[in-house]
């Protein structure tokens, strides 16, 4: 195969979980422009309906469907929908998270149990679900939003004269942290079947409302002097879910910036 061919996501079929926030919508712009059927799925199915639309205006194939990750019977339907209406689905990228518990280290254990109950007991579900469909055809990627809060501690000094705050729960560092062993154990149990298992970790992304000071001290923090931008995921996406990277699985790759390498 020519190597840019094998870059291409035509005739495959993907699903991202929460494709309507800051990285899940320039997941789901690579996921169509390299050609893959697309659903894109979530709680808030009129607001992913949206984006679904701007996809398909630019003439992509991409359909919002409803997931409520909190039941998992709400995971088995959307799993039963894509395989009713694509025969298959070759490509999940778990994108979606709840927040819960993340406002300190003080929350009752309830808080906290919210939390996991969908980052993590969800999480299992549903690559569980949709690998056992990729089994079938011997055949499959998944792809876990992981972060690089997963791999680091806090870096107090990116909060050095600004009022955030510079204590945020250990509930998101846990939980990203054990998606990148998750990865690793899932690659191990689906490798026999070619179905590939990775984990991508973001830096932070500069949005509008985040105080400049922040977003300076945090780019020196990288090596390349940034945060990242509504389009620097996507490369990675799509090799990722690709046979371009048919030998790569139980991986963790940081797209931080060389934030994790400093």
């Amino acid at each position: 195969m020519n190597v840019l061919a094998s870059f291409s996501l035509k005739d495959k079929v993907a699903l991202l979980t929460g494709g309507a926030g800051r990285y899940g919508r320039q997941m789901l712009a690579a996921l169509a422009e390299a050609g893959a059927r697309t659903y894109v799925a979530s709680r808030n199915l009129a607001e992913l309906e949206k984006v679904a639309a701007e996809e398909r205006a630019r003439g992509f194939d991409v359909t919002a469907l409803q997931l409520d990750l909190d039941k998992e019977e709400s995971i088995a339907a959307l799993r039963d929908n894509i395989i009713s209406r694509s025969g298959r689905c070759d490509i999940l990228i778990n994108n979606a998270v709840t927040r819960s518990a993340c406002n300190g280290w003080d929350n009752p254990m309830e808080a906290f149990d919210q939390s996991l109950h969908v980052n993590a007991s969800a999480l299992f579900r549903i690559t569980l679900l949709f690998a056992e469909e990729m089994k079938k055809h011997k055949s499959g990627s998944i792809i876990n939003i992981g972060s690089m809060m997963g791999m680091v501690g806090i870096e107090m000094g990116n909060y050095k004269g600004t009022d955030m705050n510079a204590n945020p729960s250990p509930i998101y560092f846990y939980e990203k942290g054990g998606m990148i062993n998750f990865t690793r154990w899932a690659a191990s149990i689906l490798g026999p079947h070619n179905v590939r298992v990775n984990c991508v970790s973001p830096g932070g992304f500069k949005t509008s409302d985040l105080p400049s000071l922040f977003v300076k001290n945090y780019s020196e923090r990288t090596q390349l002097g940034r945060m990242a931008n509504d389009s620097d995921l996507k490369g990675i996406i799509v090799f990722l879910g690709s046979d371009a990277s048919a030998y790569i699985t139980g991986t963790n790759i940081p797209v931080d910036g060389g934030y994790t390498a400093k």
